[in-house]
């Protein structure tokens, strides 16, 4: 458990209250997503050890994996020197994107257009249940 008094006061929040948040496995250094985080979200993930962001479109905290069970333990939580992006060292249990991809980051950009570049991992469906 960590008191976030520190990290609140080092953080700039934008103008909606938020901060980008990078989510990257902390032992292979593999970037897995960006979300974002309000205050209340820092200070859960803090106090926690559990990843929480904050949903835009819910308008509400997202405790990562509480509904497909694919959750995240923080490792280090790192403020970056202008105090507006977040990077967060984390322990992921099976995939972090909603797709079923380990990774957001699966489509590249090249000369022919789009390409995927890596698998789905663990079709959404039985992530979800649907």
């Amino acid at each position: 458990m960590i008191d976030p008094t520190a990290a609140l006061a080092a953080i700039n929040f934008n103008a909606d209250g938020l901060v980008a948040a990078i989510a990257q496995q902390h032992d292979s250094g593999e970037v897995l997503m960006m979300a974002w985080m309000n205050r209340e979200a820092v200070e859960e993930t803090l106090r926690s050890g559990q990843v929480c962001y904050f949903s835009r479109s819910r308008r509400r905290l997202w405790r990562k994996g509480e509904t497909s069970g694919q959750r995240q333990r923080l490792v280090e939580f790192l403020v970056d020197c202008d105090g507006d992006t977040l990077l967060l060292r984390v322990e992921q249990d099976g995939v972090a994107c909603h797709t079923g991809h380990r990774s957001c980051f699966f489509t590249a950009v090249a000369a022919g257009g789009l390409t995927e570049v890596a698998p789905v991992v663990t079709p959404p469906e039985e992530l979800y249940g649907k």
